[in-house]
């Protein structure tokens, strides 16, 4: 694993019910909760992608210069690159994490902790 990967593992690792998978293979690091995903890591480009709660939130951040279209992804999906500031970082994690997860039945949160 990639040092500059560290803090965006580090930070998604700490969240309830949150795990880690490669399911392509070839060094992604794949996040989920419930079995959904909430942020992905390639293994070539540096950048972390994150959901967003819609296309137009999407185009705002990447308009202001937060992030970039996620390639392969929903257009409500955007790349963070894995340099961005730190709060910047945590913050649309964890947004893309409650988006993911307060989709998700409700059975399956309250197994989550």
């Amino acid at each position: 694993m990639s040092p500059d990967r560290a803090p965006v593992n580090d930070f998604c690792a700490a969240l309830p019910g949150a795990t880690l998978s490669d399911p392509w293979g070839g060094g992604h690091d794949v996040w989920k909760v419930g079995g959904k995903m909430f942020a992905s890591i390639g293994a070539v480009t540096p950048g972390v992608s994150v959901k967003t709660d819609s296309r137009e939130t999407a185009a705002m951040l990447i308009e202001a210069g937060i992030g970039t279209r996620a390639r392969y992804f929903h257009a409500s999906w955007i790349t963070l690159p894995l340099d961005a500031p730190r709060e910047e970082l945590h913050h649309r994690l964890l947004a893309s994490y409650r988006l993911v997860r307060g989709a998700l039945p409700k059975k399956v949160q309250a197994t989550l902790g």
